[in-house]
């Protein structure tokens, strides 16, 4: 098979097509043909060897999300999961290939409404999205204000916030993401790079109930400067490189609360299900905003890391 190889840490010309073994079933796993894999900004910093939570290790196949179909089965395993169209997890390395094993308990099976590469771009970012928007609360009415408004994440946070009854405000990196907010539910949409968009979100709102962190950095704060008293913040990206600067002690002085989920593994995999069962019944909908070829996934690295991607970015087998 066809797979991505990681040798050594640096720019996306290091991921590497290479011919390799296909991978074979053991005890309680399932083989995948895989059609789409997805792609995260953490596995452009991974690529890189930044400091991070997720640090690997090369030699490595990147990659943790793949959709396709179930093809074989180990041993013990229920073989009527071949033929099965799933999305799945791969334990954190893996997916930029053509199959994939994983255990049995991974893979989540497709809604036969949802096709299957909007399956793969709600993966992680549908989870992500549906989770985040229950544990901030977002009730109708509340003044919402989403950053990286356009990427995979937080343009589904745009769309469940909208369906929750909010008034959402979209903030994204430049006039062609900005373009795009509207569509997805956004009252307003402003450029974070633009020095007056907080001014301009004050003057249409007064301020903001809940911010979406999904930039990070200078962004964060002039959004966190934002909140009312009672207002909800909680990060779910750094696009900016670096985390939010907000501390707990100025969020306490100014009344406002970082919320800091944590989730179980069970519970994360019911989000996935939410987001998918969303989809399918037509009331989410998944950004993909470009797609590679497999064997150009160090091209998909430098239009991530370049900022010139919107939505979701996937990598096709065909």
């Amino acid at each position: 098979m066809l797979a991505i190889w990681l040798h050594e840490f640096g720019g996306p010309e290091v991921l590497v097509p290479e011919t390799t073994p296909d991978p074979t079933p053991g005890p309680g796993q399932v083989l995948i043909d895989v059609a789409h894999a997805n792609i995260t900004f953490v596995e452009t910093q991974q690529r890189s060897g930044r400091p991070g939570p997720f640090r690997v290790t090369p030699p490595l196949i990147p990659g943790n999300g793949v959709g396709g179909v179930i093809t074989a089965v180990g041993p013990d395993v229920d073989p009527t999961l071949t033929g099965r169209r799933v999305v799945s997890a791969t334990g954190g390395s893996g997916a930029y290939a053509e199959r994939v094993v994983v255990d049995a308990s991974a893979p989540i099976e497709v809604p036969a409404e949802l096709a299957l590469d909007e399956a793969v771009a709600l993966l992680a970012d549908g989870r992500t999205a549906t989770m985040l928007v229950e544990a901030v609360g977002v009730q109708p009415g509340d003044r919402v204000l989403v950053e990286a408004a356009a990427g995979g994440v937080g343009s589904l946070l745009v769309q469940l916030a909208s369906r929750s009854g909010a008034r959402v405000i979209g903030a994204a990196g430049g006039h062609r993401k900005v373009e795009l907010l509207p569509g997805l539910g956004a009252e307003l949409a402003v450029d974070y790079r633009l020095p007056d968009w907080p001014d301009r979100v004050r003057a249409a709102t007064g301020g903001v109930d809940v911010v979406f962190d999904g930039v990070g950095g200078p962004t964060a704060q002039s959004a966190f400067d934002l909140l009312e008293p009672g207002g909800r913040m909680i990060s779910f990206g750094l696009a900016s490189g670096e985390w939010s600067p907000v501390s707990a002690d100025a969020a306490t002085a100014r009344q406002v609360t970082l919320v800091r989920p944590d989730v179980p593994p069970a519970r994360l995999r019911a989000y996935t299900r939410q987001a998918l069962a969303d989809a399918a019944a037509g009331n989410l909908r998944p950004l993909i905003g470009q797609r590679f070829l497999l064997e150009r996934a160090a091209d998909a690295h430098a239009a991530i890391e370049a900022r010139a991607t919107v939505g979701k970015t996937l990598l096709d087998r065909l």
